[in-house]
C-alpha cells in the first residue's frame, strides 16, 4: 500500500530502503551459509518486527537482544528463542522470571561472581530455570573473563552448583572497530573465534557441557575465514550497514540502508553553511568516523534521491539544527540549493540514530513510501 511521496513527510524522518537492506541481510546469511554456522541475529540495531523476521529468513528464529525490552516486543511476536546479551544484574532478574515464566527460552550472560551468586540466589528463591553464558573478553575492547582466567571455572562452579545451566561462552569482538584493513579484520575474526573456543574447552574438560559457543561482531561476521568451533554468530548493524563500517571497508557508501531526510531550512552564506531541520536529536552525538582516514562530522549529504554529495557534510550538530558545508571549510563552496529543499544524511552508527526515531518510512527504491514500520524503544 503507497503512503504518498517522501515530498510530504515531515521532517526530520527515518527513511529505509527495503532493497538494500534485504541485499545486506542475503550477504550475511550467505556468509554463515558458507561458515556453516548457525545465525542468530542482534535485533539491537533494527529494533523492528519486520527487519527482525527478515533477518531471520522470513519466520521468528533466535534472536539477540539488548534490553529486556527488546525480550518483551519480540516475544510478543512469536520470537522465543532470545539471547540478553547484557551483563545480568539483580535487579532486572524478577523481569528474567517472567519472561522464563511465559515460556520464552531466555538466557542471560555474565562475567563475574557477583552476578552468578545473584542468579543462584534468585534460582533458589523462585524455582526459575535459568541458562547462562559466560562472558569472554576475546580483546580487550569491553567487558568479559580472560579465556585463560580461573575466574572463568570459578564462575562456572557457582552456577552449576546452584542449579543453573551453563550454556557456554559468547563474545563480541568490539575490538574490530579499530581495524583498518582486510587483513587485520580477518586476524580479529580469527582471535575472536580461537579464544572463546579455547574458553569452551577449558569449562568442558572441567565437566561442563558448554554447548554454545557464540561469537560476533558485523566486520568478523563478514572476514572470518574459519569458525571451527564456533556454534553461533550474533551480528546487528550489517542489516542496515552505516559509515562507520564503509570507513573499515565491509561495506560501500551504496551499502548504506538508512538515512535521516532533513529539510533546508536557511543559510548563513558568509560561512559557507546551509542550515537543516536535522540536528543532534536525529542524528545523534555519536562521532564514530572521527577517528577513521575520513571523518564523516555527523553524517554524510545525499540528495534527496540518495546520491552522495561528494565532499558535503554535516560538520556542526545543535538540538534541532544541522549546520552542512563543504568539508574542507571554503565559504566559497557551500550547497547552494534553496530553502525547502530536502537532503538525505546518511548516519556514522545507525544504531545511534535509528534509535532517536519511533519508526521508518519503507522506500521500495523509489521516492514513494510503501510503508510505515514501528521501532521499538526504552529498556
Amino acid at each position: 500500500m503507497s503512503h504518498g511521496n517522501i515530498a510530504t513527510l515531515e521532517t526530520p524522518a527515518l527513511l529505509l530502503e527495503r532493497p538494500r537492506m534485504q541485499a545486506n541481510i542475503a550477504r550475511m546469511r550467505a556468509r554463515m551459509k558458507t561458515l556453516n554456522v548457525a545465525f542468530r541475529p542482534h535485533v539491537k540495531t533494527a529494533k523492528c518486527v519486520e527487519a527482525a523476521l527478515a533477518m531471520c529468513g522470513g519466520s521468528p528464529g533466535p534472536i539477540t537482544v539488548s534490553t529486556l525490552r527488546e525480550a518483551d516486543f519480540f516475544s510478543g511476536h512469536g520470537f522465543t528463542d532470545i539471547l540478553y546479551a547484557v551483563g545480568i544484574t539483580p535487579n532486572k532478574l524478577p523481569h528474567v522470571q517472567a519472561l522464563l515464566a511465559r515460556g520464552i527460552r531466555l538466557t542471560v550472560i555474565l562475567d563475574n561472581i557477583d552476578s552468578a551468586r545473584a542468579l543462584v540466589d534468585a534460582v533458589a528463591a523462585t524455582g526459575m530455570r535459568a541458562g547462562a553464558l559466560i562472558e569472554i573478553d576475546c580483546d580487550g575492547h569491553r567487558a568479559g573473563v580472560l579465556p585463560d582466567s580461573p575466574l572463568l571455572l570459578e564462575i562456572a562452579g557457582i552456577l552449576a552448583a546452584g542449579g543453573v545451566t551453563v550454556a557456554g561462552v559468547m563474545t563480541h569482538a568490539g575490538g574490530s572497530y579499530e581495524c583498518h584493513s582486510d587483513e587485520s579484520l580477518r586476524a580479529m575474526a580469527e582471535q575472536e573465534r580461537a579464544r572463546t573456543v579455547h574458553a569452551a574447552q577449558r569449562l568442558r574438560a572441567a565437566g561442563h557441557a558448554a554447548p554454545v559457543v557464540s561469537v560476533g561482531s558485523t566486520p568478523t561476521a563478514l572476514f572470518a575465514q574459519d569458525l571451527g568451533g564456533v556454534t553461533e554468530v550474533r551480528a546487528g548493524v550489517f542489516v542496515f550497514f552505516d559509515l562507520v563500517m564503509a570507513g573499515l571497508g565491509v561495506c560501500g557508501v551504496d551499502d548504506i540502508a538508512a538515512s535521516v531526510l532533513t529539510t533546508v531550512i536557511g543559510h548563513q552564506r558568509e560561512k559557507g553553511w546551509t542550515l537543516v531541520d536535522a540536528g543532534w536529536m536525529a542524528m545523534s552525538r555519536d562521532r564514530g568516523t572521527a577517528a577513521q582516514a575520513v571523518d564523516q562530522g555527523y553524517g554524510m549529504v545525499c540528495d534527496v534521491r540518495g546520491l552522495a554529495l561528494p565532499d558535503y557534510i554535516m560538520i556542526a550538530a545543535n538540538q534541532e539544527h544541522g549546520i552542512i558545508a563543504h568539508r574542507h571549510g571554503e565559504a566559497n563552496a557551500a550547497l547552494d540549493v534553496p530553502v525547502g529543499t530536502q537532503l538525505r544524511i546518511l548516519p556514522n552508527h545507525v544504531c545511534a540514530t535509528a534509535a532517536q526515531h519511533a519508526r521508518y518510512q519503507i522506500l521500495e527504491g523509489g521516492g514513494t513510501v510503501e510503508a510505515v514500520w514501528e521501532r521499538v524503544g526504552g529498556w
